[in-house]
């Protein structure tokens, strides 16, 4: 991320609104997606989420260093999984499933409600003023990394949700849960760095932007 603000034609002052502006959004994306599932599984019937403190909307208590710093590095990067007990749930299919998918709900719906401000908000690129500026690039990237966020975890691939969510319903120790629970890492390592996947990753997540600029120009 730096890498490539640094080598674009931005001012320096251009490039710390747009960096600020990323951090900002990708830290609440992040930090939304966990807390979601927290209150999912506490709705779920476990309570390990809020003992450790993690039904909270203070970041630090959300941010994984490692994770952090690859987002600082590389444009990309990760928060703290929320621990889960499914032993506690009231109904371990469903609870899981419901749990599973929580995190992409919250940032797909956080992505649908900050589109049509988005959508309205072009003057304030235009304005010149650096705070409008700020604004503008704050609501870009809110609705841009929250539906990377939804999209990407839908993968089934482990360790993502859309993997916890398939694994629910499918039989112990079954050979494709095996192979991931293996591979996964390995799997996701070749898709951050194969080009064909990012060209489709952009163009399903620009798809999912005009769908939502689609329903609220019939509204606007």
């Amino acid at each position: 991320m730096i890498t490539y603000l640094f080598r674009s034609n931005l001012s320096i002052r251009e490039i710390a609104i747009v960096f600020c502006s990323y951090l900002i959004a990708i830290v609440f994306a992040l930090m939304l997606h966990e807390v979601a599932h927290g209150f999912a599984a506490y709705f779920a019937g476990d309570k390990t989420a809020k003992a450790d403190g993690r039904l909270t909307l203070n970041p630090l208590k959300h941010l994984d260093p490692m994770g952090s710093l690859c987002l600082v590095l590389f444009g990309f990067g990760w928060a703290k999984p929320v621990r889960v007990n499914p032993l506690k749930f009231r109904n371990f299919k469903r609870d899981m499933a419901f749990v599973s998918l929580a995190g992409i709900f919250v940032n797909l719906l956080i992505a649908f409600f900050i589109c049509p401000a988005l959508m309205i908000s072009g003057w304030l690129l235009e304005s010149g003023n650096y705070f409008y500026v700020f604004v503008y690039y704050i609501l870009y990237f809110s609705v841009v990394i929250n539906i990377s966020l939804a999209v990407f975890n839908l993968l089934p691939i482990f360790p993502l949700d859309g993997f916890n969510f398939i694994n629910t319903f499918l039989k112990y120790e079954n050979k494709f849960s095996q192979f991931m629970i293996k591979y996964g890492n390995i799997i996701l390592l070749v898709l951050f760095i194969t080009s064909a996947f990012s060209y489709l990753f952009s163009y399903v997540i620009n798809g999912t932007i005009w769908l939502f600029a689609q329903f609220w120009g019939l509204i606007i």
